[in-house]
């Protein structure tokens, strides 16, 4: 049966790599291999069909993963899979480290200010290669770095909140 709880974005499938099944992958996790760690994967097709994978073999090679997967066994097969993504239960994953968050964990948090000026929710977050950036949903878009303590001064899991240093009309 497939997990339906929350889930975490780990890999996407870029195509067939050779002609016996395998694909490249491009990893979310670090270092990239960690992602043959996790069981079950979920593979997760552009039309929306899921599947449950316990055993998948991997190597790094020259350009990324590379990895197998039952039922794939040609170039064929594993072509028809790009675009396809490797999902993780969060409930399989480690706990964070103190002061590391999973991203998902973050979503849906109410963001307020330290003078209690409600901004919004938690809609996702990105990347800049400088910092990660909350983006909030409220009654406007908001776009704030992740930047403890400096604009993130408390994730508080218990009460569903983060609380920022961040002006409301910014």
């Amino acid at each position: 049966m497939i997990d339906t709880g929350r889930r975490i974005l780990i890999g996407r499938v870029h195509g067939a790599f050779g002609v016996r099944g395998e694909l490249k992958i491009e990893s979310f996790s670090e270092p990239p291999q960690a992602l043959l760690k996790y069981a079950p994967l979920i593979l997760r097709d552009a039309r929306g069909n899921e599947r449950e994978l316990e055993e998948v073999r991997g190597r790094v090679g020259a350009k990324g993963l590379v990895m197998s997967m039952p039922g794939i066994e040609d170039r064929d097969a594993a072509e028809a899979l790009r675009g396809a993504e490797l999902h993780v239960p969060r409930s399989v994953l480690p706990p964070p480290a103190p002061g590391e968050y999973y991203w998902i964990d973050l979503e849906g948090l109410e963001v307020v200010t330290v003078e209690g000026a409600v901004l919004g929710r938690v809609s996702h977050l990105f990347s800049t290669g400088v910092n990660d950036v909350l983006v909030v949903e409220g009654e406007r878009e908001r776009m704030i770095p992740f930047k403890e303590p400096d604009y993130v001064t408390s994730v508080d899991f218990d009460a569903g909140r983060i609380t920022v240093d961040w002006d409301p009309d910014f």
